[in-house]
């Protein structure tokens, strides 16, 4: 046999696997993984951490205001109905 190249073996191994199964790798949607240093890990992480554990104390206050039924009205000390209950003096 004569040696074949590289890219000759490349293909009939392709070209193998193609007659053997159906399958294929899907398409990479996203740019491909990279190295991180430990420091940068531990930002992303703590950063992560954070915006979880608030996302989860909004939705734990969604969730108690539904259930006791709490409804968030405009409190007006000075308005109309404190108007009301105060006496009318002269000044005389």
């Amino acid at each position: 046999g004569s040696p074949i190249t590289i890219e000759e073996r490349r293909l009939r191994d392709k070209k193998h696997l193609n007659d053997i199964t159906a399958a294929r790798l899907p398409p990479l949607h996203h740019s491909p993984a990279k190295l991180l240093s430990i420091e940068e890990s531990i930002a992303i992480q703590i950063q992560q951490k954070e915006a979880y554990e608030e996302m989860q104390a909004k939705i734990a206050a969604q969730k108690l205001a539904e259930r006791l039924n709490i409804k968030m009205l405009r409190f007006e000390p000075e308005g109309e109905a404190s108007m009301q209950y105060r006496e009318v003096r002269d000044e005389d």
